[in-house]
């Protein structure tokens, strides 16, 4: 099939999910099934293959992400419960005001996003987020915007992550000056994101019933009672911590351990974003609900209720999988970076706009890094050094950028931020995009100043 009918069938596909979605009111879930079939057919991937690749890129995605967003919906549903994030966001509130505390969680956004994979860490912020906009009485957006663009920033461009780690390794790049210059690099575009964000939140934007009613915006008066006070800012800090560090304890013990030893084994099993999660939710149960008076039916309603709330967001994350990976296996990622190769562009365009082009086109920022570096390979044999990190920082940066329906990440954030479709594109799309776009113009920037 032709380079140029593997273009319009990708295009046509991504039109047709918007308009099924957006205009005709279906599902995302079945939207996307229906379009993956689509496409499936229409660029020939053999009729015994069709259900075997959306099943297979549906299962790959939720085998990764299902435990954690079910750990992270009763972690959240726990500390909701209790009162624990709404005495945490009043205690932040009364230090710093409501501007500064947007600010401050969202450099507490950019450290955690560095050690913490985007979706993992963007979870376990969910029950600060609500608890800052019931008290600050604003849209979740005001908060989450900001704090998942700047998570989503460090996740493509630092090399604690498996996209930047492995361009490193298939550019032959610096890894130290490789982490230096995407973090040097990574805080303007952060500042950035923070500044658009900000803008993108004068306008008001329908959130989902499912989302107002969590938040209990739409009637304040009524917010369950607690017979027990709510827990200590203190406490609540300590319990979204506790994940995060047991994850960069797992990271640090797997690199710097010797292979083999007991201690680096049972470091690697905690720190996994599961398990990590399941601990913290056995010390969030004890501490915020046996030692405070729940009795084991409380707890147990309160942990089933919040599965069917985290469906919709595992069943359209992985529909999105599936979508994206029949576009990949439909060569529709490959025939676009050939295209673009063969327009000769300088290595740092060339680099962030395969990196753009792909990850439009078939959704994972990893994948279209990946291939990106691939592509390069060969065309960064004879630069120097500094220079190969800045055309890998480019391609991540490629990575960054328009994150829409064929994208997990995409379906993560909106779903849990309250947004539709449209205003999902209006909003995360253009935010990763112009953040995209700045880390591009920054890297091209340092590229003509050596």
């Amino acid at each position: 099939m032709s380079t140029a009918l593997l273009l319009a069938i990708a295009t046509a596909s991504i039109v047709i999910l918007l308009l099924l979605v957006i205009k005709t009111k279906v599902h995302p879930f079945v939207a996307l099934l229906i379009v993956s079939l689509l496409v499936a057919i229409a660029t020939g991937i053999p009729a015994d293959k069709i259900m075997e690749t959306i099943f297979s890129g549906m299962g790959n995605l939720l085998g990764h992400i299902t435990i954690i967003i079910v750990l992270g919906a009763m972690l959240g549903a726990v500390i909701e419960a209790s009162g624990g994030a709404e005495s945490l966001a009043q205690r932040f509130s009364k230090s710093l005001g409501i501007k500064r505390t947007v600010a401050a969680l969202t450099m507490a956004a950019f450290i955690l996003g560095i050690p913490v994979f985007f979706e993992v860490g963007f979870i376990i912020v969910i029950p600060l987020i609500y608890g800052f906009t019931k008290v600050a009485r604003v849209s979740p957006l005001k908060f989450g915007l900001p704090m998942a663009g700047v998570m989503l920033t460090v996740h493509v461009a630092l090399p604690t992550h498996p996209g930047a780690a492995a361009a490193a390794g298939i550019l032959h790049t610096d890894m130290g000056w490789l982490m230096m210059l995407g973090i040097l690099i990574s805080i303007p575009v952060g500042i950035v994101g923070y500044y658009v964000a900000k803008a993108m939140n004068l306008r008001q934007y329908h959130l989902s019933v499912d989302v107002l009613e969590q938040l209990q915006l739409a009637k304040p008066e009524g917010k369950p009672k607690n017979d027990a006070p709510a827990p200590g800012a203190l406490t609540i800090t300590g319990l979204i911590v506790v994940p995060i560090l047991l994850i960069v304890m797992g990271t640090v013990a797997h690199t710097t351990l010797e292979e083999g030893s007991t201690l680096r084994a049972v470091m690697t099993v905690i720190g996994t974003p599961a398990i990590a999660l399941l601990i913290a939710l056995g010390l969030a149960a004890w501490l915020l609900g046996v030692r405070r008076g729940w009795s084991k039916e409380k707890l147990e309603d309160l942990t089933g209720r919040a599965i069917p709330s985290s469906a919709s967001v595992i069943l359209v994350a992985g529909a999105g999988g599936a979508f994206g990976k029949v576009l990949v296996e439909s060569g529709v990622g490959k025939a676009l970076a050939l295209t673009l190769e063969t327009l000769h562009l300088p290595l740092v365009p060339a680099a962030f706009i395969l990196s753009l082009a792909l990850r439009a086109s078939q959704g994972s920022a990893t994948v279209a890094i990946l291939t990106t570096s691939g592509l390069l390979s060969q065309a960064v044999g004879d630069v120097t050094d500094m220079q190969r990190v800045l055309v890998t920082l480019a391609a991540c940066f490629g990575g960054l950028g328009l994150s829409h329906v064929n994208d997990a990440g995409f379906w993560v954030v909106t779903r849990y931020l309250g947004l539709s479709v449209a205003d999902g594109l209006k909003t995360w799309t253009v935010l990763t995009t112009v953040m995209g776009l700045s880390g591009f113009a920054l890297t091209w920037l340092v590229w003509g100043m050596i």
